[in-house]
């Protein structure tokens, strides 16, 4: 989708940087990983129901913001590696939980079936149960390979985007807000914690596997927000304009759910405006955060907002 009037006052190097094969190398080595990690020694259905959830899907836009923050401030890769994948699990279970009957009660995700049709209400449950145990599990190696400290950081981060704060939180204010009208403010905390806070979650958690000054940190956690609530923006936009197959999931549910979304509130114009202006809080955050290499955060921000899926 086009932004219209986007600064492109941290363009530097950005013509030079190859975005798509940054991309390919990055998701390869994630979805191997995750492929090695996910359901392996786990009982045959639970470890199949578990593999169907994560493997062979999915936009990894969280893991992507993960291994680019960890670049950005020059991190241990192995330790920005069990980030991105924690973090995509979380996203995995909760995906799973929230398509369940009692909840939003969808039959399409990524293209497929999802988990509750495939495997069933039981099986979808404790597949959800045992991805966000292993997240957690995957943050505390015993190998040396993360230290101590920083996997306790790491924890925290995660359990807070995941939790009442975060995630957990926003999703039950989106369930008592059926039919109701909110303000854009209250959509707003709606959206951040639904949604953006996972994916601010990631940006963070990717800065702290290396060591960055405080105003850096406090510019890439504003970047994060920026690009996290624009992600939902954009998602309510693809759900008006969008046809299923396009989305891989059912597209007009939002609607059909009497839910509030930013559409519904502020027409489709300006949601689409929105969007460019979140793009330009990330883009002004990313110039003043002061680090030396931030191309890979800048085309992911430019990534969530222009997506046609």
């Amino acid at each position: 989708m086009s932004g219209g009037g986007v600064s492109r006052g941290v363009d530097v190097g950005l013509s030079a940087f190859d975005f798509p094969a940054w991309c390919r190398s990055h998701l390869e080595c994630v979805e191997q990983a995750l492929s090695d990690w996910v359901g392996q020694d786990a009982p045959h259905d639970l470890g199949q129901a578990m593999r169907y959830a994560v493997l062979d899907g999915g936009k990894r836009l969280r893991p992507l913001l993960v291994r680019a923050a960890q670049e950005a401030v020059q991190g241990l890769p192995e330790a920005s590696l069990r980030a991105a994948c924690s973090v995509e699990l979380i996203h995995a279970y909760s995906l799973v939980h929230d398509d369940m009957p009692c909840m939003d009660n969808d039959v399409l995700r990524r293209g497929k079936p999802t988990v509750h049709v495939q495997f069933g209400e039981a099986g979808a449950l404790l597949a959800g149960d045992a991805l966000q145990a292993l997240a957690f599990e995957l943050l505390t190696p015993d190998d040396g390979s993360v230290p101590d400290a920083m996997q306790a950081v790491l924890c925290r981060l995660l359990a807070r985007a995941a939790g009442s704060e975060g995630m957990a939180g926003g999703q039950a204010i989106d369930l008592a807000s059926v039919g109701k009208v909110l303000s854009e403010e209250q959509l707003r905390r709606m959206h951040r914690l639904k949604t953006g806070a996972l994916l601010q979650g990631s940006v963070m958690m990717g800065a702290a596997c290396g060591a960055v000054d405080e105003p850096a940190r406090q510019a890439l956690c504003r970047y994060g927000a920026a690009v996290g609530l624009a992600f939902q923006v954009v998602d309510d936009i693809l759900d008006v304009v969008a046809d299923s197959s396009t989305l891989g999931k059912t597209a007009g549910k939002d609607a059909a759910q009497d839910k509030p979304t930013y559409v519904s509130l502020l027409g489709l114009e300006r949601s689409r405006r929105h969007a460019a202006e979140l793009l330009e809080e990330a883009e002004k955050a990313l110039a003043e955060s002061g680090l030396a290499d931030t191309r890979a955060l800048l085309a992911l921000a430019r990534m969530v907002v222009e997506r046609s899926h």
